[in-house]
């Protein structure tokens, strides 16, 4: 997939969905498809000029669970022989910038989870960690954002799927980073202007590359798909009536959205 250090987006422009790379002079515009043969217009767009969108449309979400060294480390929980993950609802994605609210008949706590999201580039099946790399089409930032409460309300039941799939609780971007080593960054979460999260990429029980490989001998991976890695150490309740989030990842850029109990 992309080898070339770009950062694409998606974006609402005169009333219509677009696409298109950021430059140092501005939104770059591209025709054609984001993960197919594509073309820059020439037209470049002020970033105040457009609204801005979640960079793709996924047909569904993976979000691991228990993929860092050190978290597991702290938890006394075992490193984990194959990926542990759940499907994520795509009615979580919201925009970066988006405010997101705590429902109404839930008052418990709820928690940020800053990782780094690997989004697929071409319709993956079986392939090998050697392959993996040429369906990457390049990473994003995530906020796997969990209402705790729920998850462990029923003794019977962990609800993993719907304690993380409220409406809202899934945003990503604001852009789509190609041509990164994803094990050479580092993820920060800042609450209310307090860094709580700084953890190395490079911590993951398993790679990007493994991950790819072993979650697509499941299930078929499509083009715009989105794996959340998981997270590491630092995760914590967001406490305020009004609480600021960003997920910020060298080299891909910071997602800020703000969360209202």
């Amino acid at each position: 997939m992309p080898d070339q250090l770009k950062k694409w987006l998606r974006f609402r422009h005169a009333g219509a969905t677009c696409f298109g790379t950021l430059t140092a002079s501005g939104i770059s515009v591209h025709e054609g498809e984001m993960f197919g043969g594509n073309t820059a217009t020439g037209k470049i767009l002020a970033p105040s000029e457009v609204e801005l969108l979640a960079p793709c449309a996924p047909s569904k979400i993976v979000a691991l669970w228990n993929n860092f060294r050190a978290l597991a480390a702290k938890l006394n929980q075992p490193e984990p022989p194959e990926p542990l993950y759940l499907l994520k609802a795509t009615t979580t994605i919201t925009t970066p910038g988006a405010v997101i609210r705590r429902p109404s008949y839930y008052d418990g706590k709820t928690t940020y989870e800053g990782e780094l999201g690997i989004v697929i580039g071409r319709t993956c099946a079986r392939v090998s960690p050697d392959e993996a790399d040429g369906f990457i089409f390049g990473y994003t930032c995530v906020n796997d954002i969990t209402a705790n409460d729920i998850l462990t309300s029923d003794p019977t039941f962990p609800q993993w799927a719907r304690a993380k799939g409220i409406d809202d609780y899934g945003p990503f971007g604001p852009v789509i980073a190609t041509g990164l080593d994803p094990a050479r960054l580092t993820v920060r979460t800042i609450l209310n202007g307090a860094e709580r999260q700084n953890y190395p990429i490079s911590d993951m029980i398993f790679s990007a590359q493994q991950l790819v490989s072993k979650i697509s001998r499941d299930m078929t991976l499509l083009p715009g798909d989105l794996i959340a890695v998981g997270t590491s150490v630092g995760v914590g309740v967001m406490k305020e009536p009004v609480n600021t989030v960003t997920v910020a990842i060298d080299g891909i850029g910071e997602l800020t959205n703000e969360f209202r109990l």
